[in-house]
């Protein structure tokens, strides 16, 4: 995984170049966290994750940070329904792969089945239409008894 990480950060500061750009001490901090972290988050979920290693880096430049991120192509920006963007980052996946989200707690998954993405531009073909992409979102309950991911029930009142 650092590996992998280490990677996508020189892939950042590549681009950074490329585009006339610089790699400032902050940007560093929120490129690495988010790609450690390696999941679906907000900006306000970044901004605490952040936090917690440099205090001083506020709101705007998280989001600036993941805009960019999303300019040079490193991450796809998900809303998944709940009126907040959530940050997918990208290494070497496919980048339209596809989700289910928990309606209860709010997880989100990945996947890729091939089966489905075959069938899928099957249905396309059959239809007289070439498939140029795919997004697929299941929404489903949570089935897992205690749940981790629950909100817990005084964020409720």
């Amino acid at each position: 995984m650092s590996e992998r990480i280490d990677e996508a950060m020189e892939k950042f500061r590549t681009r950074l170049r490329e585009a006339g750009l610089k790699s400032t001490h902050q940007r560093e901090v929120i490129v690495r966290r988010f790609f450690e972290l390696d999941k679906h988050i907000s900006t306000e979920e970044m901004l605490i994750e952040v936090k917690a290693i440099q205090p001083s880096i506020g709101y705007a430049t998280v989001y600036r940070t993941l805009k960019l991120l999303k300019d040079q192509g490193l991450a796809i920006p998900k809303n998944f329904g709940d009126g907040q963007t959530r940050y997918d980052p990208i290494f070497e996946q496919d980048p339209e792969h596809d989700h289910l989200i928990c309606v209860t707690c709010r997880k989100i998954l990945e996947f890729n089945d091939e089966k489905l993405s075959e069938r899928i531009e099957e249905i396309a073909n059959d239809m007289g239409y070439k498939l140029v992409r795919k997004k697929i979102e299941l929404y489903a309950e949570c089935t897992t008894e205690n749940c981790p991911n629950m909100p817990s029930q005084d964020s409720k009142s």
